[in-house]
This record gives C-alpha cells, sequence and structure tokens, in this order.
C-alpha cells in the first residue's frame, strides 16, 4: 500500500497479506546471509566444478570425473587427507633436517 492508514478492514487484510509476504522474504534473505556453512559450501561447489571444468579442458572428459570423484571423497572425509599431508610435510622435514647435519 501507499503507507496510508487503510480505510476498510479489506485494505487492512491486504496490508497485512503484503506485509507478512516482505517479512517472509525478508527474513529467508537473513536466513541465507547468516548461514555461513551453505555459503562455504556453494561456494566449495562452484569452484569445483569451474575446477573440473578446467581439468576436462586440459585432459579428457573420464580423467575430469575422477577428478571430481576424489575432490567430493576428499570433501567427505578430510581427515585421513589431512593425516597425510600433515605425515609428509614431517618426513620431509626430517629429511631435510638430516641433509644439513
Amino acid at each position: 500500500m501507499s503507507g496510508e492508514f487503510p480505510k476498510n478492514a479489506e485494505e487492512a487484510r491486504l496490508d497485512r497479506d503484503a506485509t507478512r509476504e516482505e517479512l517472509t522474504e525478508t527474513l529467508e534473505a537473513l536466513g541465507h546471509k547468516l548461514d555461513v556453512k551453505a555459503r562455504v559450501k556453494e561456494n566449495v561447489d562452484e569452484k569445483l566444478d569451474q575446477a573440473t571444468a578446467k581439468v576436462a579442458g586440459v585432459t579428457n572428459e573420464p580423467t575430469a570425473v575422477k577428478f571430481r570423484q576424489g575432490a567430493d571423497a576428499v570433501r567427505a572425509n578430510p581427515v585421513p587427507v589431512f593425516a597425510g599431508v600433515l605425515g609428509l610435510l614431517i618426513l620431509i622435514r626430517l629429511i631435510l633436517r638430516r641433509r644439513q647435519s
């Protein structure tokens, strides 16, 4: 409505319904903005799609599919990958330390 006081009950109901719809939209937008976990997941999915497309452009389609499957597996269970990378870094550090002495 135009911000004026409703003249009858029907205008009041229409104004109320319009206000409810606006509030619902606003709350949904705020809820999406505050859901950081979902936004991060969407961003990661978008980046993985871009990376998969680049891999498909450089190699062939089956390789790109394997790349995406591997990325999804890492996202589903990152602890073993993190532990492996950490172990590799420790091993490299030990090797470099022995070579220096």
